[in-house]
């Protein structure tokens, strides 16, 4: 992934540095040694990966560098809680707290702001509800309500779900002295999601590979195109893609 002479928290992000993976694992081990030099080594190795995840959550009025210094908090935590014993990448690991991080950023600093007319809105509901629970002796529909207020259905349910006070998907729903379950436990994962998580790693992993393989991965597995396609705009026949997308997958599953 190119990202040009950017500067991000001061930082060139042209100049980084990429480590490879036999050069994390051997610093990783320092790191778990106590070796405080080789945890600065690792964090500053792995700067590019921290981008690549916060490139996902631009476009949402939030500050570049706000957003690259959480996930660098995300970043060391992995570093610190990272497994030596496991069968995983340290990138596979560590995606998933960068995120994980910058979400739980978002959630406690973006409050979602309602309109001063839909609170209006909302709280003249409401007292609506209440005058006709009393007269009628029944919790009155949202017909009703809409009727009353001589307004749209529409605008009172918009209105007050606008006012419900948002869930987190960190909130605890129980505990039995153990594990504690939350609310993002028991809702099902997202597909897009899983998408681009999946797309990062690949990202992280064809960056060792030769340039010529690097670009059949990207225009395959990142554009979607068809060998056909890739053959055409590279100038090499089917044949040769399929050949050299199939070594590179060989070599990307032996660094695996």
């Amino acid at each position: 992934m190119q990202f040009g002479k950017v500067e991000i928290c001061g930082v060139n992000t042209s100049k980084l540095k990429v480590l490879k993976e036999s050069e994390k694992t051997a610093l990783l081990k320092k790191v778990h040694a106590g070796d405080r030099s080789a945890r600065d080594e690792l964090v500053n190795g792995n700067l590019r990966l921290v981008l690549s995840v916060i490139q996902r959550f631009t476009g949402r009025g939030e500050n570049p560098d706000d957003l690259f210094q959480v996930g660098c908090i995300g970043l060391i935590k992995a570093i610190d809680n990272f497994d030596l014993s496991q069968n995983v990448r340290f990138s596979t690991y560590a995606v998933p707290m960068i995120i994980g991080e910058i979400r739980r950023y978002l959630r406690d600093n973006n409050s979602v702001r309602v309109s001063r007319s839909m609170r209006d809105t909302a709280y003249h509901a409401m007292q609506i509800r209440d005058e006709l629970t009393s007269s009628g002796g029944r919790e009155p529909t949202v017909e009703e309500i809409a009727e009353k207020m001589g307004i749209p259905k529409s605008e009172v349910v918009l209105a007050l779900e606008a006012i419900v006070e948002p869930v987190s998907f960190y909130e605890p729903v129980f505990s039995d002295g153990g594990d504690t379950i939350y609310v993002m436990d028991q809702l099902g994962s997202s597909d897009d999601d899983d998408g681009w998580i999946d797309e990062i790693l690949l990202r992280e992993s064809i960056k060792k590979l030769p340039e010529r393989e690097k670009k059949i991965l990207t225009l395959r597995f990142m554009l979607g195109k068809t060998q056909m396609e890739v053959a055409s705009e590279i100038g090499i026949s089917q044949a040769q893609v399929s050949r050299l997308e199939k070594s590179a997958l060989r070599e990307l599953k032996r660094g695996r």
